[in-house]
């Protein structure tokens, strides 16, 4: 089997071609954005973990700067937005507002208040944070941070505050940490509840193990890529409960919207009225965004979505000369801010209802999908493009939100799963050979969606089969060429490497950085979701739990094979009784010990029966992070 990446086939460099040639390609508006108020680059565009270990490299996309044209293997629009996420540096935005981009898959943004800074998204990872705010101080001088703003619940908006300040900081009153309303518990139950598939998913989505090539990694069209570095968080001081809420920071005036289920669970968007200055959180960028994420999450509310950008433009819109966002460059101009605010509006509304409207005439998801595409309006403009999210999927998605999984046809309601329906495939076909000749048919004329289906069932009949486990990677790479989607991209050529390579080795899943995050409850909630229910069949259980380090009381409960919960309390009829530190829950859970050695040690101590803890922590699984996906 050949392991390299092929070349764009033949069928695929004519439909970028194609797509070349119907793009208003002269168009350089957004590069003049992407490039104004440049005022410093970061000296060597390489950031390190303390270990030496590469957490950004800006080089590794040097053959895709503006001026190089676009290669067959990728999609000339996907090319364009990754051009423009290229362009890195720390950017004044307006008079004591400066940005960082371009050196983690989001952006920060620095605020000069009356003492110091005031920073708004401090990134993903904290190397990237550190090095931005250690930009920032050199170029324009040195300023302690004063506080923190979360826009909102993903991790990529939060994930490198230890760079930028310490725990110590905000514990003792230094530093203030806004976020929206429920923040934390969005922010940890995106994270953990879900966060072993949902990181396996990402590493698809966000195309982690795809070098930087024309046949690799391109672009994640929300920013260039994730960084590969230490991710934590530290709980906000105070969350913002009501749109208009006006709150002074560091001497700075902000007024507050509130965007609850729109691009985030919580999220907000706020506008600095002295200023004339709106920040959008994620809610308006230069693509469209994900109704629905391929690596996995709550399906957004698109209906509600397009409603908080409506109101965005009422509250602000004419008050305001400049929007700038969490991700990508600013828009200048208050004409140019509120005409960029009413087609992501629209768009919105428009996926939305339009979906509705053919699902009331009774129209699939599927047939949706097929039938919907961007009217002519809204596609001319590059920011409604599909660069991140699609109309394909984000249509699916808005029909999930309120009809389900399920299209109503009887034959879908129990379908065999993927390896009994390769078999019977296999065999509808006249056996393994057979279908391979008809797929490589439909692969010469290319009909890659087809193939792609075809060679599926096959694959997951007889995954040892390498002529169709390369007829597969080969289909799904010329697919990845052929999309406007950074996450598409990712996921088709993620799919093909790992058809050829297999799935990564990688150590278990943990909550590393939010663990300490997490309330006792949440840790719970997390043991529930790791129970074996096989292995505890028959078993009843009732534990009290006493931590002495946070004066919390819990009692758990095992019964049906299933975990109850309640706080605050002690059960006097409990099996047993525990006394251990929190900071002890949390090694259990990283693993750096086990409950047997936290007791030998004396770390724990217990009164009554000692089997009924290890009914619960002996049986609690362990998640692989690398579990195949393309393959059974």
């Amino acid at each position: 089997m050949t392991t390299d990446p092929k070349p764009a086939s033949p069928a695929t460099a004519a439909s970028n071609q194609g797509i070349a040639s119907r793009l208003p390609l002269s168009d350089r508006a957004d590069f003049e954005r992407a490039e104004r108020g440049l005022v410093a680059h970061h000296p060597t565009g390489l950031i390190e973990n303390d270990r030496g270990r590469t957490v950004w490299d800006t080089s590794a996309h040097d053959f895709q700067r503006d001026g190089a044209p676009a290669p067959d293997t990728v999609n000339p629009n996907l090319w364009r937005q990754a051009q423009l996420n290229t362009i890195h540096g720390l950017f004044e935005v307006t008079e004591g507002v400066w940005q960082v981009r371009g050196y983690d898959l989001s952006n920060i943004t620095f605020v000069a208040g009356d003492t110091g800074w005031v920073i708004i998204d401090p990134l993903t990872a904290e190397e990237t944070a550190t090095a931005a705010l250690e930009l920032a101080n050199e170029t324009l001088g040195a300023r302690p941070v004063r506080a923190v703003i979360y826009t909102h619940s993903h991790i990529d908006h939060f994930g490198g505050v230890r760079g930028v300040v310490s725990d110590d900081d905000v514990a003792a009153g230094r530093v203030r940490i806004i976020a929206p309303e429920h923040f934390m518990r969005e922010a940890v139950s995106e994270n953990a509840i879900a966060g072993p598939a949902m990181i396996r998913r990402a590493s698809y989505m966000y195309g982690g193990t795809l070098p930087a090539s024309p046949t690799g990694h391109i672009d994640c069209g929300l920013g260039k890529r994730t960084p590969l570095g230490t991710v934590g968080l530290i709980a906000p001081t105070e969350e913002i409960t009501a749109t208009g809420t006006e709150l002074t920071v560091d001497g700075i005036r902000l007024v507050f919207q509130l965007t609850p289920e729109a691009e985030a669970p919580a999220e907000m968007n706020f506008h600095f009225p002295d200023k004339r200055l709106l920040c959008m959180a994620e809610n308006c960028t230069h693509n469209m965004h994900n109704l629905y994420t391929p690596r996995g999450a709550q399906v957004r509310d698109a209906l509600a979505w397009s409603k908080y950008i409506n109101e965005a433009i009422e509250l602000f819109a004419a008050d305001t000369d400049i929007l700038f966002a969490s991700h990508h460059w600013p828009r200048w101009g208050s004409a140019d801010a509120r005409t960029f605010l009413e087609n992501q509006r629209d768009l919105y509304r428009w996926l939305h209802d339009q979906t509705m409207r053919l699902a009331n005439h009774g129209l699939t998801p599927l047939e949706i999908a097929e039938e919907l595409d961007r009217p002519d309006e809204l596609d001319a403009e590059f920011h409604t493009h599909g660069y991140y999210g699609t109309v394909s999927h984000n249509v699916k998605a808005v029909y999930q939100r309120y009809l389900g999984w399920f299209d109503a046809n009887p034959a879908h309601l129990q379908p065999h799963p993927p390896v009994e329906a390769g078999h019977r495939y296999v065999e509808l076909a006249g056996g393994a050979d057979a279908l391979l000749t008809a797929a490589r048919r439909a692969f010469d004329a290319g009909d890659y969606r087809w193939v792609a289906e075809l060679v599926n069932h096959l694959v997951f009949a007889e995954p040892d089969n390498e002529e169709a486990r390369e007829l597969q990677a080969d289909t799904l790479e010329q697919l990845g060429y052929q999309a406007e989607s950074g996450p598409w991209r990712n996921f088709y050529l993620t799919g093909a490497r790992e058809l050829r390579h297999g799935p990564p080795d990688l150590d278990p899943a943990r909550p590393g950085g939010f663990l300490a995050a997490l309330t006792t409850e949440q840790i719970f909630d997390l043991f529930g979701v790791r129970l074996n229910a096989d292995a505890v069949a028959g078993q009843y259980a009732v534990i009290n739990w006493r931590f002495p380090d946070t004066d919390e009381n819990h009692v758990l409960g095992l019964r049906n094979r299933a975990l109850h919960h309640r706080a605050g309390v002690i059960d006097p009829s409990a099996h047993a009784s525990i006394t251990l530190d929190r900071t002890t829950l949390d090694e259990i859970v990283l693993g750096a010990t086990t409950a047997a050695e936290a007791i030998g040690g004396g770390a724990i101590t217990i009164e009554g029966d000692a089997d009924a803890l290890l009914a619960v922590l002996g049986n609690l699984d362990q998640f692989q992070r690398g579990f195949p996906i393309v393959t059974p």
